[in-house]
């Protein structure tokens, strides 16, 4: 909003200076900052309040012995993240561009499904939250309204069922017909990634801040002109918009983690977590970097991986040998470290030097090619 009347000034009045706030880094810049002042400022707030009603994350019988003092921590601290995001966005961003639309849209949406599912969880004591269908119900009509508008708007004609292929240039994957299931699996496998990565203390915020920071040189450089003509990507006019969105959410995750990191005062729970996640999703989709996915989110999808091996190799023992066997110690893959002894908060630093690592990778694949 300020955008719109900042401009308006500018072009009425044009006093000096004002130029700045069309400028695409300033108005990030504004975001971020903007972001990490709001989710500081309510974040006191927000765990004063669901302490005084009781809101706290349920004992999980299924996790790590050692977890279990962890009980009755506030949880769905999501809505921090979220507000601080959601302002940010409506000020300093170009609220009509498509981009943005379906990032908030996705976003919230989201949000919605994860505060569901904790609701029922922590409020209303239903063990399992809301049912996994119906979950992924919320999750699939997500995906395939962002799958429809990019396949049928005149915004995206002639790219929009393109994807870069990382390392190969001049080489684009063409999803075709498969297009819209392929952007339903994609959003849906990466919000249930993070969600899975959120059970050590700052763990999935601070990855995530680390994720969106490559995000957000990818969407500026996709949508500049001449940064996509020189490293020989695809122009996506108006994406770099999305840039002040992810500004938004890597100053909300560094406020957030302030109380998230250990020992944690708050928790995001699925409110938080699907929505994070769906938007790493839902921004890949965005600017057609899907396939670097499993690259640059490598520390989600190593969680989600861990579990699917865990589950897959139990089952299969089962039946084969009448017991079941794991692979891990426990999954996700964070709790396997855990029961090796290994410190929750060396856990969280060294795979925060993993998504560092993935993510200086996952940009020089721009040039290595």
């Amino acid at each position: 909003m300020l955008y719109y009347l900042l401009e308006y000034i500018n072009k009425v009045f044009n006093p000096p200076g004002f130029d700045i706030f069309k400028f695409l880094t300033f108005r990030s810049a504004l975001a971020a900052i903007t972001g990490l002042c709001l989710s500081i400022f309510f974040s006191p707030k927000v765990i004063r309040i669901l302490q005084k009603h009781q809101i706290g994350e349920a004992k999980k019988i299924d996790g790590p012995k050692f977890h279990w003092s962890k009980t009755g921590t506030p949880t769905m601290g999501g809505i921090i993240i979220i507000l601080s995001v959601v302002i940010p966005v409506l000020l300093w961003s170009d609220i009509t561009s498509i981009y943005v639309i379906l990032i908030l849209a996705g976003t919230i949406w989201l949000s919605l499904v994860g505060f569901l599912d904790d609701y029922l969880k922590v409020i209303k004591k239903l063990p399992n939250g809301l049912i996994a269908r119906y979950k992924l119900l919320g999750q699939v009509l997500i995906g395939a309204a962002v799958g429809a508008v990019v396949y049928y708007a005149p915004q995206f004609h002639g790219v929009h069922t393109l994807t870069t292929i990382p390392f190969l240039k001049n080489v684009n994957l063409d999803f075709s017909y498969l297009y819209i299931p392929a952007v339903i699996f994609i959003i849906t496998a990466t919000s249930n990634a993070v969600n899975l990565t959120d059970g050590l203390d700052g763990l999935a915020i601070g990855v995530t801040a680390i994720v969106m920071i490559a995000l957000a040189i990818m969407c500026y450089v996709s949508g500049n002109a001449i940064y996509a003509r020189y490293l020989n990507i695809l122009f996506l006019p108006g994406s770099g918009e999305l840039t002040v969105f992810i500004a938004a959410l890597i100053g909300a995750s560094l406020g957030f983690l302030w109380y998230n990191c250990y020992p944690a005062q708050v928790f995001m729970g699925d409110t938080g977590s699907l929505a994070i996640g769906g938007a790493f999703g839902i921004l890949s989709v965005l600017i057609k970097k899907e396939l670097l996915i499993p690259i640059l989110g490598g520390v989600f999808f190593m969680e989600t991986i861990s579990v699917i091996i865990q589950r897959v190799y139990f089952k299969y023992t089962k039946k084969k040998y009448g017991e079941g066997r794991r692979v891990f110690k426990m999954a996700p893959i964070h709790h396997h470290f855990e029961m090796l002894g290994w410190p929750e908060p060396k856990i969280v630093i060294r795979f925060y030097i993993i998504a560092i690592i993935l993510a200086i990778i996952s940009l020089t694949s721009f040039k290595i090619r």
